[in-house]
């Protein structure tokens, strides 16, 4: 079995992949839903590397997730692979901040069919599930939730969403493209940093059709059209039982 098949079937897309929107969209939506963010190796010390082999054995072979560093990185490797344009931007991650943050999330900008759409599958939190056209003031509703790019000054590319009657930032990019090692020095910091917002809590993310799952605070958060259920694990054991039951992931 190929590398490229092996992820295939990681995420469920089935049929034959082609060079065009239907195909990014999918690929996106099953990766969300599939994949999960997370910072467990982070949180328990282990050394993350950004070599897309070893990453490809982590998440296709292992079963893991990874965070914007790792996520990004494969995704933009296997879309390579498929024959569509991809490059790799440098982000601002602004949500409930009011100075400028250091950049510290990778996105992705694919080309297909001559649109340029801003791509995302490494970001623990609500984001776009659809890859969304990289046009300022262009407003994309999508699974209930509404997104836009404005353009600013010196951000560049700001993401927002409406959220409680309000637009509010996610994160901003500018058009430079990066290079693979102009990741190290940043993700480093995110892993080993002692002010590195990574090493605070175990966190988790994955969507799914009608919602999301979630570790945060100790808790796993369940988020349906009806609700939220809140779980908190007694012990260790049962919070590894958790993470395999609901993200995949075996400790």
């Amino acid at each position: 079995m190929s590398q490229i098949t092996a992820y295939l079937q990681r995420i469920g897309y089935q049929g034959i992949p082609k060079n065009d929107y239907n195909t990014l969209h999918d690929l996106q939506r099953l990766h969300l839903q599939s994949v999960p963010y997370e910072n467990l190796d982070i949180m328990r010390g282990i050394p993350i590397s950004l070599d897309v082999g070893n990453i490809f054995e982590k998440i296709v072979l292992r079963g893991r997730g990874g965070y914007c560093f790792e996520l990004n990185a494969l995704f933009a490797w296997l879309l390579r692979c498929l024959g569509f344009d991809v490059t790799d931007y440098m982000a601002r991650f602004l949500q409930g901040t009011t100075e400028i943050p250091m950049r510290r999330h990778r996105v992705l900008k694919v080309t297909c069919a001559g649109e340029e759409y801003l791509v995302d599958v490494g970001c623990g939190r609500v984001i776009p599930r659809k890859p969304l056209p990289i046009i300022a003031g262009n407003v994309s509703e999508q699974n209930g939730e509404k997104y836009v790019l404005e353009n600013e000054d010196f951000l560049g590319y700001v993401l927002y969403e409406w959220r409680q009657d309000s637009w509010r930032r996610i994160y901003s990019f500018t058009d430079e493209p990066q290079l693979e090692q102009d990741f190290t020095a940043v993700s480093f910091y995110c892993e080993a940093h002692p002010d590195s917002f990574f090493r605070t809590q175990d966190m988790v993310h994955i969507f799914t059709d009608g919602g999301r799952k979630t570790v945060a605070g100790g808790e796993v958060r369940l988020f349906t059209a009806g609700g939220v259920k809140v779980i908190t694990p007694a012990t260790k054991e049962v919070y590894h039982e958790l993470l395999h039951t609901h993200f995949g992931i075996r400790m």
